[in-house]
């Protein structure tokens, strides 16, 4: 996969809402908005998004990620968290278990400041 195409902008996830399969890996309190960020004008997730920790992600062998997330290896994919991060090291993984998972570095500290549908 070309490094160009490791990310997605909110222009293209926007634009692909309820397409493309979009993983949350931050902690349940985050993804659910009863402990989010301060600083995050709303809290939730986006929509249609499934919440996996990135820290359970990295904990599960090859066979159980690809039963959690329920997709077949080579499938694309969103993954975010608060900023990016969480996401980047979430993204490397899946794309070294052979998914096309792209990083959006935005992630919910971006969405939260648009008019962009949220669910908690």
């Amino acid at each position: 996969m070309r490094e160009a195409a490791a990310e997605i902008e909110l222009a293209e996830l926007s634009q692909r809402l309820g397409e493309l399969p979009i993983l949350d890996v931050r902690r349940p309190e985050e993804f659910d908005g009863t402990r989010g960020a301060p600083c995050d004008p709303r809290q939730g997730h986006i929509p249609g998004a499934s919440n996996l920790p990135v820290e359970e992600l990295i904990a599960l062998d090859t066979a159980a990620v690809h039963v959690r997330l329920g997709l077949p290896p080579g499938a694309e994919l969103v993954v975010y968290c608060h900023v990016g991060s969480r996401s980047h090291v979430a993204a490397q993984l899946l794309r070294g278990l052979g998914y096309e998972a792209r990083n959006y570095a935005g992630s919910w500290h971006e969405w939260s400041r648009t008019e962009l549908p949220a669910e908690t």
